[in-house]
């Protein structure tokens, strides 16, 4: 019997089976960083009765966004367009946590507000790529954010939680991983900073815990979630001792009691390119050890991966990207064993409809049939 397709709760939710949609940036929202129509027949074409879904990475603060067309919650005006979306997923029996998350020094002085530089936790040459009205351009060199800057960041995310309760989702997922703000302050390969937000691994994971806490403090922590990608290489991401910080923030979101740790496999590479794909998913098995709850993986699963993944118990949930993108009845199509439909990687990041709501469902191709 499927284990994958077996009932599972998470937090306070009972969920009909563990293929989950993967928060994944496909920029389109429109003006102002305002979701609109097209965005909303998308996560409902992607949603099934029982179905968890993850809001694509949604910007916390207006000087977090690293893409031109990513969705917003750091304005009220932004919660009529988010609240479409979660009422079609709800009609439909799904599930929805919205992604939230700052891209730090991830960014380019073309989409900061009156053109400002890009912050992060210090200043230091890196990589990296944004997407503005030019198309992919390189960061721009950002400054350090100074100390008495950081509880605004932490605010930031707090209130961009409350109004993801006005714009009806079901939980909070921090993104902590990809190189963006939340990641940058954790690894010491970006974290150079020596007051109480760098040095030991405690205090770098400081940032982290305390946006949690805050937003933990709006929803309850059986409504909110960290994702995390220890092997992220994504805008020169590094960190000397990665086992003991990821284990070390594993165990202390496991004593706040969140709802899940999604963990990215160390296959994938970043948001554009794919890492090496013969590699085994071990992000999971290690961090099960230091994290007691849900444990969502993703990261290069079919089917077969992901059945053996909550088969071996590493994880409960099985997140997936591409294929979901352009199979919006994927579950069903991984239940039945059918074939599935090709992405078209050139659509992935911004444009219209195509290679985003036009993708066929199995049953709609095969209807003479």
């Amino acid at each position: 019997m499927s284990k994958l397709f077996s009932k599972v709760t998470l937090g306070p939710y009972e969920l009909d089976h563990r293929v989950v949609l993967a928060p994944l940036t496909r920029m389109r929202a429109e003006r102002g960083a305002r979701p609109g129509a097209l965005m909303a027949k998308y996560y409902a074409q992607r949603t099934s009765p029982g179905a968890l879904l993850i809001s694509e990475a949604t910007i916390a603060a207006p000087n977090g966004n690293g893409y031109l067309g990513a969705p917003g919650l750091f304005d009220d005006s932004q919660i009529p367009g988010w609240k479409t979306i979660t009422d079609a997923v709800h009609a439909k029996g799904g599930t929805i946590f919205l992604q939230l998350y700052h891209a730090g020094r991830q960014s380019n002085a073309q989409l900061q507000p009156d053109g400002a530089r890009p912050v992060g936790p210090s200043e230091l040459p890196h990589g990296g790529l944004a997407y503005t009205e030019a198309g992919w351009v390189p960061n721009t060199p950002n400054r350090a954010l100074a100390t008495g800057e950081i509880p605004g960041i932490v605010e930031s995310f707090r209130a961009a939680a409350e109004r993801g309760i006005r714009a009806g989702f079901d939980g909070i997922e921090l993104h902590a991983a990809n190189g963006y703000l939340l990641d940058q302050f954790l690894q010491d390969g970006s974290n150079k900073r020596t007051d109480e937000y760098g040095g030991p691994i405690a205090n770098r994971a400081r940032l982290l815990l305390d946006v949690t806490r805050a937003v933990i403090s709006v929803w309850g922590s059986d409504k909110v979630a960290v994702r995390l990608g220890p092997s992220g290489s994504w805008g020169d991401m590094s960190d000397s001792n990665p086992e003991a910080l990821f284990a070390y923030v594993a165990s202390e979101l496991n004593e706040l009691g969140i709802a899940y740790l999604h963990l990215i496999e160390p296959r994938i590479a970043g948001n554009v390119e794919d890492g090496t794909r013969d590699q085994q998913p071990v992000v999971a098995k290690k961090l099960r050890a230091h994290f007691h709850g849900r444990i969502i993986a993703a990261g290069g699963f079919d089917g077969k991966g992901a059945e053996a993944m909550v088969q071996s118990g590493d994880a409960d949930l099985v997140a997936f990207g591409r294929h979901f993108i352009a199979n919006p009845d994927l579950p069903e199509r991984l239940r039945r064993n059918l074939p599935l439909n090709p992405y078209d990687r050139p659509t992935f990041f911004g444009g219209t409809e195509v290679g985003y709501t036009d993708y066929p469902f199995y049953d709609e191709l095969n209807v003479a049939a």
